[in-house]
């Protein structure tokens, strides 16, 4: 059975850290590209960063909002996507997923959610003083 488990959210005040986790199982998650989406309160899911299979180099790719201050990696032995997360600001809270799909070509892809096919549950970023 195809899995994929976020975990790492939580409560953060304003300019502090989280590494959020996502967990594959029943499949290589090294073959697939991998993208962090978020979803705020009454707001759409938005792309977040993506990074493409090893087999493309592990490419990274980020909206401008989180630039500079999000980087995304994958850890073949475990089977695992990160997403390190810094100077988190309180617009960063929301329900973050991780998804897998196959590789989209592009050097300014920004993830879409329409190009991905398994998602996690979510886990729950909560940025705030």
């Amino acid at each position: 059975q195809l899995r994929l488990v976020e975990s790492g959210g939580g409560l953060v005040q304003p300019g502090g850290s989280l590494r959020l986790s996502c967990a594959a199982s029943g499949f290589t998650l090294g073959y697939y590209a991998v993208g962090w989406f978020r979803q705020a309160p009454g707001k759409e899911r938005e792309g977040v960063s993506s990074i493409s299979s090893s087999g493309a180099s592990s490419s990274t790719h980020y909206a401008d909002f989180v630039k500079g201050r999000f980087t995304i990696s994958r850890d073949i032995d475990k089977n695992t996507v990160y997403l390190q997360m810094n100077s988190l600001k309180p617009e960063d809270t929301a329900v973050y997923y991780c998804a897998a799909g196959f590789d989209v070509p592009g050097s300014d892809y920004v993830p879409r959610s329409a190009d991905f096919s398994s998602w996690g549950q979510g886990t729950q970023v909560t940025v705030s003083s």
